[in-house]
């Protein structure tokens, strides 16, 4: 027989992070508690929080902070090792720290959990105010200037007048790209890895798949589904999301090295030909599935998915080209070159539309087999351009 499940452990109704777990390396900043946070969308929100770590000292002028940006499904725990509050190591442990690209020594980093996320920064997960229920699917629309702005109050909370540096790979460039827009005076410096200035059809197609995927699970009841016992909550449709995503992460190359035609468990005959006989490609997409639904809630993989989709950093602007004339900082962009999501000809695109003609402005390809991917795994290349970058920017 057919088997979904990935383990034997019982999946959550929910990955999200509740108060009443190890709140771990976050803290914590509330505003509007006494008037709504408006929103681009035309919806709004009370009371929202947004959780955040940081690492190393702001200096006596806050002039060394660096905004370190996640990608769809990461979240504030950018730096340091998995244990109480932290299922996993920071995802990008190998550049932020003493002595790493950037330099904890030197720069004050923070990354915050996005608005709409579920790891402690109010999102579908999150209580609404007015009945003490999860929003579900009454939480609104939100897109990635949403995000920003709500970072914009974690700055000024912290005393951050501008940051050192922005910088965000995925969805955290698209974020660097709306902080360099929207607030100018802001930003000091701009790293956008792996990026576009707007998503794509082919982006939204993939995205639109996998929201389909999730959505076709009778488990996901409406969003309702956060009171569900354990193993009845719509795991099923999160788990397949997250493979037809991780396929896009990554290269048919990787795939053939890692992989290749080998299978994992022949059922009834010893040549592997039944029809529920499993290649170890198979399970290594149900690895990633696994591992998602128990830290990540699926609203959260919907509402972030949308701003993602959303992200056109021309919408009400005028043009892209006067959305992108608004960037003072100088920029770097990087490519992976492997990347089939977010190919290289759409950071070069970034680069071609900036107006500002800093002379620090540049380009720079990653070689790597790893794809999309590739921004999070290449730690070396990645964190020598950015050291790079930082020290010239100086």
């Amino acid at each position: 027989m057919s088997n979904d499940r990935h383990s034997d452990k019982p999946y959550p109704a929910t990955g999200a992070w509740t108060p009443d777990q190890p709140v771990g390396d976050r803290l914590f900043h509330t505003f509007a508690t006494d008037r709504p946070f408006s929103l681009e969308g035309g919806g709004s929100l009370r009371n929202v929080t947004i959780a955040y770590e940081t690492w190393g000292t702001l200096n006596e002028d806050a002039s060394n902070a660096i905004l370190v940006c996640h990608a769809w499904t990461g979240d504030s725990h950018a730096a340091g090792r998995s244990g109480k509050g932290h299922s996993d190591n920071g995802w990008w442990d190998g550049l932020i720290g003493p002595g790493h690209a950037i330099d904890t020594n030197k720069f004050f980093v923070v990354c915050s959990n996005v608005l709409g996320g579920c790891q402690g920064s109010t999102g579908p997960s999150s209580l609404h105010p007015d009945d003490g229920k999860p929003y579900g699917l009454r939480f609104p629309v939100v897109t990635i200037r949403d995000m920003v702005r709500a970072q914009g109050h974690l700055a000024d909370a912290l005393g951050v007048k501008s940051w050192r540096a922005v910088i965000g790979g995925s969805m955290g460039g698209m974020q660097a790209l709306e902080w360099a827009i929207l607030f100018p005076d802001r930003v000091r410096a701009l790293v956008a890895i792996a990026t576009s200035i707007e998503a794509s059809a082919q982006q939204i197609a993939w995205g639109s798949i996998g929201r389909r995927a999730l959505l076709m699970d009778p488990a996901y009841n409406n969003g309702d589904y956060y009171d569900a016992e354990p193993d009845c909550g719509p795991w099923n449709g999160l788990s397949v999301a997250r493979m037809i995503a991780q396929v896009t992460f990554r290269t048919d190359t990787r795939f053939n090295e890692k992989f290749g035609r080998k299978l994992v468990n022949k059922n009834f005959h010893s040549d592997g030909i039944d029809l529920f006989s499993q290649f170890d490609v198979e399970g290594y997409l149900g690895h990633h599935g696994d591992r998602l639904v128990r830290r990540f809630d699926a609203n959260s993989y919907l509402y972030i998915g949308k701003a993602m989709d959303l992200h056109d950093v021309s919408r009400g602007r005028g043009s892209t080209e006067l959305a992108m004339a608004r960037i003072k900082a100088p920029t770097l962009t990087m490519s992976i070159d492997s990347d089939i999501l977010y190919p290289a000809y759409q950071q070069e695109i970034i680069q071609q539309l900036l107006k500002n003609a800093d002379p620090r402005n540049r380009h720079e390809t990653v070689s790597s087999i790893e794809g999309h991917d590739g921004f999070l795994m290449e730690t070396v290349a990645v964190g020598f351009h950015i050291a790079q970058f930082l020290a010239e920017t100086d």
